[in-house]
């Protein structure tokens, strides 16, 4: 018992005996009853009525009397303040003058109360006993919760979800984390008729930058609200400034003085086609704000209250009185549109504060006499905030400090970049392209393969959905929302004209355009006033979005326009193609013809039929020619979409861009820029390598189904034809060699296509990759796997050569996968240390890996990561060939190799030159490999051996025994006395790796193998051996040249 007269129910003693069967229905109810967690305290009027409300099922007469028993429950408590303990339990039966049975209520008593007390903390309140009276169970739970504090929450909750587009990202990305403040300016009424102009035109504000808690910051006029109007061009970042706002409302962090902050999206009120009043409006989307006492216009109180309407340029709101009555009821319904405009007219709700954001092209929407204050959105007109920002993005990776340190010198490329005044920095003033290029940055550089699949098309259709996702063309102020939705599509207004301009871009090999071009292709074919209309709303919100002043143009040719990015012409150009919209005059017209007739054909065929079973005339066959047109529409469509494949084909493997960097160093190069010297071009027209990627990414479902929210429709059946084409065209192609440069945009194109069935048929015809001296990335690993995880398991490429690719430890994590369809592996002038040699042999100790010959050359493995590797040994039994050249392998793992070679029987061919191998050890060496029952070559050459050890060498090789096996062994270019049949690919192995290597190591190499072909010379009585060894002589003395002439590169560390 506490101090104040309650005793806990926890303190009720527990009788875990069964109930009689008479109480079953009564015990589940209180269980029902007592297991909400929302459930009201118990009473004695909660008991009566409950149970009367639920009548139980059939009684029978035990449990008549112990119903009504329940009734007139009696806890007896004599615990007040001058009462100790707790008397018994009893219960008083009206019915009869029956004894009470004490024990069954008892005990469901406290079953009761036991199951309460687990639900919720329940005390009773302890009264003087008169009589036999029942008590009231009083909870300590407090009153209910205020609807500020709700309404808070839920917002903050509804506005903290990421949309998918962020999500994609793999979690890195948070609200409080990535948002920079773009520049907001307050201007003067008199300063509007400027802001139709491009804001890349002037990006030096004359004002000072406001905040918007300094927007509302009280004037003059106490007794009404203020009406702020906040507008801005296409991604400078309004609706996530608005989100911000919301969110630091809820936390407390700004404009603290509106108890009650109500955000509405003026898209969601344009579809409201019933009229509701504001307080009905109100509570539809916050249930909890209903008839909420400040928004009942009584008083002042709605001066507490801001309203958030974002996106004012969806709704056609009409001023007029004549068409929006005047009404200062907050409870009289009305439609949506006016009763937006009685609360900027301050007819309604006088009090209360409003924010509004709308495009340029709904300014004057709002009349100049209903704004109290203009501020404009300017994005991020300096690098700073765009620095800030791409530091809140880019730096959100996980801790590993070399992802770290990736990202940071990633952050200060872009920079350096911004700095130059380059066209990406006269993009990313608006905060959109900052995010489109944070976004390509990051699948670039940080892919991983727990994360989930991104591709770059699926980027670019993503940022154009958070743009202009579900919009259409309408003509602004007076227009009814029914006529509105008969106008096509705003993206589909966008394709059939800028991404006509950057169809004629791409095929003409120009990225740049001049005015006139930009009238001839977006304006020039306007007649009606409706068309002109909706051309000045499209040039004053969409067309500046995507079109920027190239900061290269000449003055004297005019000024010249470019697409804010340059993959932007490329995604336009793509789409215009795959939605068709290239056909010529006569095949859209041909194509609506047979289209017409194909689908009347139908209706006429039935009707013949049913006509010529009671008229059987010979005419009616005439009709039968009608079914000819759908065969006819069928094969004009299929035609178009095969020339759309072809397309694709023949700007995939153009011959003059065959030798350009590939495309996804081609993008990140666009964002970067170029450091260094630039890479060599052999073409001096511009290349386009992403347009037809972009066109095979369209076709993946995922990014159709996204173009089907933006209007745009790639039908199933277009997308089926066009693949059936592409496939036959990418197998005939890929029968000619290809440069690395355009197999890996191939595989890129497979990856971005996301067709397991068309990668796999096209794989089928690929025997082996080629990709030597391409920079390999995260990305570019994870592409690889992904498009060889298509293929079946009984697909093996025949050769996999990765040498020069930059290979790294993790990336080698990533393509594991793609290692188990290749035979010959080559991971030659690499950076792959011992930890990779862990991955490397479990791969080889992988009973299914099909890996016969395996080349790690110039790798800095050490003695630690070779004997790691020789663990494998035992119990691979596929490999044929190992390449261990340059590895650091040493003494002490030629020894270790000499042991494993007796348990492993498949070995043909052993290459340990240049590993600072000594006389004992290539000894050892050599003799284990003379008795291996199948290894017929060994290279030692470049290794600290003496002469005599090497002419010991060459003679171990021979074999003891006539018939025997000959092992021949690679010292020298010399095998005796005699000139090694293998001596020019020694002397070009060295050639080849010269500039990489020790070069005072090669030279004494190079000068003992002088000294051997001088002693092997000497040795010749023939005149022709004697100028054969002058020749390789002479051979050897030119490498030497080279080396002693060229400057030495610094030390790779690993040359000891």
């Amino acid at each position: 018992m506490d101090p104040e007269g309650f005793i806990l129910l926890s303190n009720l003693p527990e009788i875990s005996e069964p109930l009689p069967e008479a109480v079953t229905w009564y015990s589940r109810a209180a269980r029902l009853r007592t297991s909400s967690f929302l459930a009201p305290p118990l009473n004695e009027a909660s008991l009566d009525t409950r149970f009367e409300e639920t009548p139980p099922p059939l009684l029978d007469t035990r449990f008549e009397a112990s119903a009504h028993l329940v009734t007139t429950l009696v806890i007896i408590i004599c615990g007040s303040r001058g009462v100790q303990g707790l008397t018994r339990l009893t219960v008083h039966n009206r019915t009869s003058g029956a004894e009470p049975r004490m024990s069954p209520l008892h005990r469901r008593l406290s079953q009761l109360l036991g199951a309460w007390r687990r639900k919720r903390r329940v005390e009773v309140s302890l009264h003087v006993a008169s009589g036999f009276h029942c008590r009231t169970f009083c909870s300590t739970s407090s009153g209910p919760e205020d609807p500020l504090e709700v309404h808070k929450k839920k917002v903050f909750l509804w506005f903290s979800h990421l949309p998918q587009e962020e999500k994609q990202f793999g979690g890195y990305f948070s609200p409080e984390t990535m948002h920079v403040d773009p520049l907001v300016v307050e201007r003067g009424a008199e300063e509007r008729a400027g802001v139709l102009s491009s804001p890349l035109q002037n990006q030096t504000p004359c004002s000072p930058s406001v905040t918007v808690e300094q927007l509302f910051e009280p004037t003059g006029d106490e007794g009404r609200g203020l009406n702020v109007l906040l507008y801005g061009a296409v991604g400078t970042g309004k609706s996530t400034m608005v989100r911000k706002l919301v969110l630091d409302w809820c936390a407390g962090r700004t404009l603290t003085h509106f108890k009650l902050l109500i955000p509405f999206s003026c898209e969601d009120l344009a579809q409201l086609s019933k009229g509701a009043s504001l307080r009905d409006l109100v509570s539809r989307k916050y249930h909890h704000l209903r008839k909420h006492p400040l928004l009942s216009g009584e008083g002042n109180q709605a001066k507490d209250v801001l309203f958030v309407f974002n996106g004012m340029e969806k709704m056609n709101l009409d001023f007029r009185i004549g068409a929006t009555e005047l009404c200062s009821d907050p409870d009289e319904a009305l439609p949506p549109g006016v009763v937006v405009v009685n609360l900027l007219r301050k007819y309604l709700l006088p009090e209360a504060s409003i924010l509004v954001t709308t495009r340029l092209s709904a300014l004057d929407c709002i009349p100049q006499k209903y704004v109290s204050r203009y501020a404009q959105i300017c994005g991020f007109l300096d690098p700073d905030r765009q620095r800030a920002y791409f530091n809140s993005r880019l730096l959100q990776q996980s801790g590993e400090s070399a992802r770290s340190r990736e990202a940071q010198a990633l952050v200060q490329l872009l920079y350096l970049n911004l700095q130059r005044e380059s066209q990406l920095a006269a993009a990313c003033f608006l905060p959109s392209y900052c995010w489109l290029t944070c976004a390509t940055l990051h699948f670039l550089h940080f892919t991983d393969a727990k994360a989930p699949i991104r591709t770059l098309t699926g980027i670019y259709t993503s940022f154009l959905r958070l743009n202009f996702g579900g919009e259409v063309l309408g003509t602004g102020k007076g227009i009814d929302a029914a006529i509105q939705k008969q106008h096509s599509s705003l993206m589909l207004y966008v394709v059939r004209t800028l991404g006509k301009l950057a169809f004629d871009g791409v095929t003409g090999k120009r990225s740049s355009f001049s005015e006139e071009e930009l009238e001839q292709w977006i304006g020039g074919k306007t007649k009606t006033d409706e068309e002109l209309r909706q051309l000045a709303m499209f040039r004053t919100d969409v067309l500046d979005f995507f079109l920027a002043p190239s900061v290269d143009g000449c003055e004297r040719d005019g000024r010249r326009y470019v697409f804010a990015v340059p993959a932007m012409q490329e995604y336009l150009a793509a789409l215009y193609v795959v939605l068709g919209e290239n056909k010529s005059a006569l095949e859209k017209l041909s194509t609506q013809v047979s289209a017409a007739i194909g689908q009347a054909s139908e209706d006429v065929n039935v009707l013949v039929n049913i006509l010529s079973k009671f008229i059987p005339l010979r005419i009616f066959a005439v009709f039968n020619l009608l079914k000819l047109f759908p065969k006819l529409f069928e094969k004009i469509s299929s035609r178009n979409q095969g020339s759309i494949a072809r397309t694709m084909v023949a700007e995939m493997f153009r011959t003059e861009d065959s030798y350009n960097e590939d495309v996804l160093d081609q993008v990140e190069q666009s964002l970067l820029g170029v450091h260094g010297p630039h890479p060599e071009q052999r073409s001096e027209a511009q290349a386009f390598e992403l347009y037809p990627i972009f066109m095979g990414g369209l076709l993946h479902y995922g990014n159709r189904v996204l173009l089907q929210q933006l209007g745009c429709s790639i039908q199933s059946t277009t997308v089926a034809q066009i693949t059936q084409a592409l496939r036959k065209y990418l197998v005939r192609e890929l029968s000619k060699p290809q440069p690395p440069e355009e197999l890996m945009d191939l595989l890129v194109l497979l990856y971005e296509f996301q067709n397991p069935r068309v990668t796999a048929e096209v794989l089928a015809s690929i025997r082996t990759i080629n990709l030597p001296n391409i920079r390999m990335t995260p990305l570019k690993c994870f592409v690889l796997s992904s498009v060889l995880s298509c293929t079946p398991a009984s697909y093996h490429l025949e050769g996999m050569n990765l040498s020069s690719c930059l290979l790294t430890h993790d990336m080698l994590q990533m393509l594991r996968p793609a290692f188990r369809h290749t035979r010959n592996l080559n991971l030659q002038y690499n950076s792959l240390g011992p930890e990779s040699c862990v991955l490397l042999r479990d791969l080889l100790l992988d009973p299914l890996s099909p890996i016969r010959s395996l080349q790690l050359c110039d790798n800095p493995l050490l003695e630690s990561g070779a004997c790691t590797l020789l663990e494998a040994l035992p119990e691979n039994q596929s490999l044929t060939h190992l390449s261990l050249m340059h590895t650091g392998l040493g003494d002490r793992g030629a020894l270790e190799l000499a042991e494993r070679l007796r348990q492993h029987a498949g070995l043909l061919e052993l290459n340990v030159a240049y590993n600072n191998i000594g006389d004992n050890a290539a000894l050892a060496l050599v003799d284990a490999c003379r008795e291996h029952p199948s290894i017929h070559t060994v290279h030692l050459y470049l290794n600290a051996l003496s002469d005599v050890v090497k002419q010991t060498l060459y003679a171990r090789g021979v074999p003891k025994r006539q018939g025997g096996r000959r092992v021949k062994v690679l010292a020298s270019v010399t095998e005796g006395a005699d000139i090694s049949e293998d001596w020019h690919p020694i002397l070009s192995v060295i050639r080849k790796n010269a500039s990489s290597w020790d070069r005072q190591r090669v030279q004494q190499q190079l000068k003992a193998f002088l000294r051997d072909l001088d002693w092997g010379r000497q040795q010749q009585q023939s005149v022709w051996k004697r100028l054969h060894f002058m020749r390789v002589e002479k051979g050897v003395r030119k490498t030497l040249k080279m080396l002693e002439k060229d400057a030495p590169p610094p030390s790779s560390g690993f040359n000891q």
